[in-house]
């Protein structure tokens, strides 16, 4: 079984700084793609940034030059560095990862379907 675990959310001061992390565990074989969305109240969920296997990033223009996502593939774990947040930032923050899972040894099962965490708060307020 296959569990996405966030960690860094906050209360944090307009221009403040957090790190998000998302850490995978279980049978996974591959991670294909790597992802940070949010939901504000009222508001559709909404891309924030994305990250390629290759290390290609795609960034939602509300946050380019402020938030970077990086990964590490050893530890199976995707971050979101934000700085310079505003209020406007606050929202629940979901990470997703395309993952590729192994089930058994011998005649192994690959699977491959999307991921996401159970969302971490990020609150920017004064």
């Amino acid at each position: 079984q296959v569990q996405l675990v966030e960690s860094g959310g906050g209360l944090v001061q307009p221009g403040g700084s957090l790190r998000l992390s998302c850490a995978a565990s279980g049978s996974i074989f591959s991670i294909n793609a790597w992802g940070w969305y949010r939901q504000a109240p009222g508001k559709e969920r909404e891309l924030v940034a994305t990250i390629t296997r290759g290390g290609s990033t795609n960034y939602a223009d509300s946050v380019k030059g402020r938030f970077t996502i990086s990964r590490d593939n050893a530890k199976k774990t995707v971050y979101l560095q934000m700085n310079s947040l505003k209020p406007e930032d606050t929202a629940v923050y979901y990470c997703r990862m395309g993952l590729t899972t192994r089930q058994g040894i011998y005649n192994p099962i690959f699977s491959t379907r999307d991921y996401w965490g159970q969302g971490t708060q990020v609150t920017v307020s004064s």
